[in-house]
């Protein structure tokens, strides 16, 4: 298991001391004119909250280029297309996009007209000069470009608005970027997607142009291959090409229906995290899917959380709402006697499944649904034991992530907001408990500073997979609210009632996400303890089909999941069709593998074993899931 240094390791001195001298030299121009100049395609931009500081040199430099390149963006496409009313073009972790208003779509034709615009832009090494209005002028500078008009009608009395010039182009923006325009190294327009206006499905739908930006073409065309092999492990294509799960109108978006193989796995994620948990000293429950709406009132999610939450339902003249979270249903557990200190620390668990309002704009797959299956689990523990706690959960999670195949993590731990409950010294209790459960293991981690939520402190773990891209997963939540709320406590070794500390934490999140993530991680080739079926068995003609039958019986016997194909179809094609659903092992069967009680084996990338005794293929299965979580599953 490592953490993942956060500062790259590029050598790229030499590029980032001339940025760097440029940048000085435009951010030191700065000119407060009187009615500025609008000059055929000059636009505002936006500020955005994309512009904060970036401390890692090269993510930095990359961060300037990308706000850059969607500024040249824009300035092409408004050339293009002059009628267009432009929104927001904010940089993003591996790219940029801009939103426009446009009167029909953007076609792919249109991208490469764009696209050769801004390299002629880019040639051009125009200066980016920044510029300081007035609100009026402001306003008035843009009087045509209504969504430029509503951000500057929101931005606080007392923000400084500015602009960025390039040629005869300006954005409202509160930069940074880089020189000119020809520091624009290697860029690239992706794709359109549609965008509601500030993501309300009640909105304007507008035109949004997907690019990146590199700061060589050698690190661009990295980024599209990882781009290409990321869109060939979609999960959500595997998802139907492995018949693992589906999305219906009928039923509704964000509501995912598993099919029997992904219904398998699931079974086996979860067979294997129950065995776990209760290894752990977990309790595991089972809760309502339900509640009324005074359990809601009391936990303060009818305050605080209400949008998120679908209608209400009325039985026997009662709101009941779906729940959004299990914690008020494991409350009410430890709430069903008085506990005594002796009883602490008490673990409760469960795979809840929960419902939460999301915009079908912000919909995807299995990342972001409205129906999801949660490993939520509740500690309550004295303060003596909080340090051990948080401890066991770190351990938890990395045995239970190593299984998985993840290996990479990156660690936040959050802190007190300026808004928050509970005592001080509570808090930095609870802080110190997760920052020395992080240090004696040696963990290297970040600190977010006041970005806790109001109720406590946190750890949060995101997990790395194999294209590089990170995963929030794990969460360690401490809680100084619902106790509060619901009058929690116990009975100390003095007689007296004193409050607990509790903890949420997930280490999977959402099974659904986590599942997600799986498919993506290993592009549908799962290990063997995880694969939905670990063999199938091949018959070379219809003669052979009852000796594959056996064959198929005594792999079962032996613990493993196997089919057999015994379509009238060429032996190759049923090979070909293993290998397509990403079978681990092709067990073809003929007259002289019949006669010898044997199986030919291969592989679903290609290695052929040849012919082995049917012991022997069972011994080579056990060697396989020899150190996995198959054995406590089995």
């Amino acid at each position: 298991m490592t953490a993942r240094p956060k500062v790259a390791s590029y050598d790229f001195q030499k590029t980032l001391r001339r940025h760097t001298v440029r940048d000085k030299l435009a951010a030191s121009v700065i000119i407060i004119p009187p009615i500025p100049r609008q000059v055929g395609s000059t636009m505002l931009d936006h500020g955005t909250p994309e512009h904060a500081a970036v401390d890692d040199p090269i993510e930095s430099l990359r961060h300037r280029m990308r706000h850059s390149a969607a500024h040249v963006m824009a300035d092409a496409v408004l050339q293009l297309f002059p009628e267009a009313k432009v929104g927001i073009g904010p940089p993003t972790a591996d790219g940029f996009y801009y939103d426009f208003d446009v009167a029909r779509p953007f076609t792919p034709e249109d991208l490469e007209r764009i696209e050769s615009l801004m390299l002629a832009t880019i040639k051009s090494d125009a200066p980016f000069v920044r510029e300081e209005l007035a609100r009026p002028t402001a306003r008035s500078f843009f009087a045509t470009q209504p969504y430029k008009q509503e951000i500057i009608d929101d931005l606080p009395d007392e923000t400084t608005l500015s602009i960025y010039r390039h040629g005869e182009f300006t954005d409202l923006c509160q930069g940074p970027h880089v020189g000119s325009t020809g520091e624009i190294t290697a860029v690239k327009l992706l794709h359109t997607a549609g965008a509601y206006w500030r993501g309300d499905e009640n909105r304007p739908m507008l035109q949004r142009i997907y690019g990146t930006a590199f700061e060589s073409q050698a690190e661009l065309d990295a980024h599209l291959e990882r781009l290409a092999e990321a869109e060939r492990r979609d999960h959500r294509t595997l998802g139907r090409q492995l018949n693992l799960f589906t999305v219906h109108e009928e039923i509704g978006p964000g509501l995912i229906v598993w099919h029997p193989k992904g219904g398998v796995m699931r079974s086996i994620i979860e067979d294997y995290w129950r065995d776990i948990h209760y290894r752990r000293g977990y309790n595991i429950v089972y809760s309502p899917h339900i509640g009324r709406a005074r359990l809601w009132q009391t936990s303060g999610h009818l305050d605080f959380y209400r949008d998120s939450m679908y209608a209400p339902m009325e039985i026997d003249d009662q709101e009941y709402f779906l729940k959004p979270m299990n914690c008020p249903f494991h409350i009410q557990i430890y709430r069903a006697s008085l506990r005594s200190y002796r009883e602490l620390p008490l673990r409760i668990a469960e795979l809840g499944t929960v419902y939460r309002y999301e915009r079908s704009g912000v919909l995807h797959g299995l990342m972001r649904v409205r129906g999801f299956t949660q490993d939520d689990a509740h500690i309550f523990c004295l303060p003596d034991q909080v340090a051990g706690e948080v401890g066991d959960v770190l351990d938890l999670t990395f045995e239970i992530m190593s299984a998985f195949g993840f290996e990479d993590y990156d660690i936040m731990l959050s802190t007190r907001p300026d808004k928050y409950v509970g005592a001080p010294e509570t808090w930095e209790h609870a802080t110190e408990s997760l920052r020395q459960a992080l240090l004696s293991r040696g963990l290297p981690y970040d600190i977010d500073e006041g970005g806790g939520a109001f109720y406590g402190p946190k750890i949060d773990i995101k997990i790395t997979d194999a294209l590089g891209r990170a995963w929030q997963c794990t969460t360690v939540q401490f809680d100084f609210n619902l106790p509060e709320r619901f009058d929690l406590v116990f009975q100390d070794d003095q007689g007296n009632r004193s409050r607990p500390y509790m903890v949420h934490r997930a280490i999977l999140g959402s099974l659904e996400r986590f599942f997600g993530v799986l498919v993506e991680h290993y592009a549908g080739a799962f290990p063997l303890w995880l694969a939905p079926v670990q063999a199938v068995v091949i018959p070379i003609a219809d003669r052979h089909n009852e000796y594959a039958g056996q064959v198929a019986n005594q792999l079962r016997d032996a613990g493993y999941r196997v089919e057999v194909d015994d379509r009238s179809e060429r032996m190759n094609q049923k090979i070909r069709q293993a290998q397509l659903q990403k079978t681990p092992y092709m067990l073809v069967v003929g007259d002289r593998e019949a006669d010898a009680g044997a199986a030919a084996v291969r592989t679903r990338d290609g290695d052929n074993r040849g012919a082995m005794p049917l012991d022997d293929v069972v011994a080579l299965l056990n060697g396989e899931l020899a150190g996995t979580p198959a054995k406590a599953i089995r």
